[in-house]
């Protein structure tokens, strides 16, 4: 498999293709990097392929808010230009500016 350089970055508020759900983007595998078992688990009409980038991303939909592990190929833009209600986005990111979360800087020891 050769990673293709990822379309999305960090910070960037995205949506699902399929399912009605949107986040923003806190790390990226180059490739899959998930468990088989959970490939396997997704209907292989929908089923995405591994030689891509996956995002991990605070998510949200109308009812909760939860971690999701996407597909590039699954991924759009979203355009509403409105932060992600998640409530670990503040730990992450420490400000949103023009649809897009800044990370909060890294503390080494």
């Amino acid at each position: 498999m050769n990673p293709r350089t990822a379309k999305f970055s960090i910070g960037q508020v995205v949506r699902h293709r399929i399912y009605p759900f949107r986040g923003v983007i806190f790390d990226v595998d180059p490739v899959f990097a998930n468990t088989e078992e959970w490939w396997l688990s997704i209907p292989e009409d929908v089923r995405p392929r591994k030689d891509q980038p996956f995002y991990h991303l605070l998510a949200e939909n109308d009812d909760n808010t939860y971690v999701a592990y996407v597909s590039e190929q699954n991924l759009l833009p979203d355009d509403t230009g409105l932060p992600v209600g998640h409530p670990h986005a503040a730990l992450i990111f420490d400000g949103f500016q023009d649809g897009h979360y800044n990370m909060r800087p890294r503390i080494a020891h």
